[in-house]
């Protein structure tokens, strides 16, 4: 690699394949595969490289990701230090003046192969600022390698040194060599990670990792115990016939983050999304006995009394605008769903179905005609005594045959 600018290639002719390098591959493909996740690897891979004489002090790893919220993630290393930091960069990073004038940027999104400045042998200023920092820091040799994948998206790792001459042209050998067997290990890892985030994002934490487990069969499934969540937001038709699309979106995001959130902040399962609708689950521990029942009960409760708050700020907000308030029925019931894979062949939705869902979605239509911002079933009012509830009597319940004792608070 030049001094101080972009290069193609590290210092050295690396047309004939570096031996020292091939004994880093020859690790990486038989041992480092062993380490399942991206830090375990980074980590191993650094103190290997340090075994085998190469004196990085200091290894970060860029990773793109599909993420809502996280362009990246950084994964820093350091000898001084134990385990592996790591960074989450959120969206619009991109666009900061620190990220645009850094080698990462360089390499990820300018295309530049590799950079190396040797700190000690380059008179100051350096052509990125965080080598100001490093050089404070005591590192006197940098060098930053494009990751490249399969499908020919970019990545980047660094490694940088404080040993006095820095790097040697064998160094950068061994580094520059063993690029290819490295990405191919963080690859398989990173896609690993990808899947993990979109399932999580998509699907659900728990319902993800039964698919990346391999529960992927339709019709597979189990019979499992919850606390079941449902709500709804009212007058949404019209709002969506006088709304541009744009405003409608920011509301429904703005009102499913206010419910999403106290339910996952209660340790609760968003299971999907249908229109301005959300069901989701508070599963209940197997052999648990009542007492998580009536943990998880008063979990979901709060949560509801949490998204309730929330909607009461939110329409403060919306009153100071001019614009009109936002009604919500929550609905709360315990019961056996089946959880498991249901849809066509092609097409799967990992979802619960059975009679309990049926109820807490009745439940949740009576909240507009009983003009009450929360109801919830007998059999959650029983397992939650705490919870201030009291019975508004028997109501009919479509699909229901004999109508059903409703709670709710004063």
């Amino acid at each position: 690699m030049g001094e101080g600018r972009p290069a193609e290639a590290a210092d050295g002719d690396f047309s004939v394949p570096d031996p020292a390098a091939m004994r880093v591959v020859t690790w990486l493909l038989t041992v480092g595969v062993r380490h399942g996740d991206i830090p375990a690897l980074i980590e191993a891979y650094a103190h290997h490289l340090r075994e085998a004489g190469c004196p990085i002090e200091r290894m970060t790893l860029h990773v793109r990701l599909l993420h809502p919220q996280i362009r990246a993630v950084t994964y820093i290393w350091r000898v001084d230090r134990d385990g592996i930091e790591q960074i989450n960069r959120e969206h619009g990073i991109e666009l900061t003046p620190d990220y645009r004038q850094s080698p990462i940027s360089a390499i990820i999104d300018g295309g530049v192969e590799g950079i190396h400045v040797p700190l000690e042998r380059t008179a100051p200023p350096y052509p990125y600022p965080v080598l100001h920092d490093l050089w404070d820091q005591g590192f006197r040799d940098y060098t930053a390698m494009a990751l490249v994948g399969a499908n020919g998206r970019r990545n980047a790792v660094t490694f940088a040194t404080r040993h006095p001459g820095g790097f040697s042209a064998a160094d950068l050998g061994m580094l520059y060599g063993a690029l290819p067997a490295l990405s191919v290990l963080l690859e398989a890892r990173a896609l690993r990670l990808l899947a993990t985030t979109l399932l999580n994002t998509y699907v659900g934490p728990a319902a993800g990792q039964r698919i990346l487990d391999g529960d992927i069969r339709r019709g597979s499934g189990m019979t499992l115990s919850a606390v079941l969540w449902y709500c709804d937001l009212r007058g949404f038709t019209p709002l969506a016939d006088r709304l541009e699309i744009g405003a409608l979106i920011a509301l429904l995001n703005g009102y499913f983050e206010i419910m999403g959130g106290a339910v996952q902040r209660r340790g609760g399962e968003v299971l999907k999304f249908v229109g301005d609708a959300l069901l989701a689950i508070f599963p209940i521990g197997a052999g648990n006995g009542p007492d998580e029942l009536a943990r998880q009960c008063a979990e979901a409760l709060a949560a509801a009394d949490e998204a309730m708050a929330g909607m009461t700020s939110l329409n403060a907000q919306r009153a100071a605008w001019g614009q009109p308030l936002l009604g919500a029925g929550i609905a709360l019931h315990v019961g056996d769903v089946l959880y498991g894979n249901i849809g066509a062949p092609d097409r799967l939705d990992f979802t619960v179905i059975g009679p309990a869902v049926n109820l807490v979605t009745r439940l949740e239509g009576l909240t507009r005609a009983l003009d009450r911002p929360l109801l919830t079933s007998a059999a959650f009012a029983a397992a939650c005594p705490e919870g201030g509830l009291r019975s508004l009597g028997l109501h009919a319940v479509k699909g229901l045959q004999d109508p059903v004792e409703v709670f709710g608070r004063d």
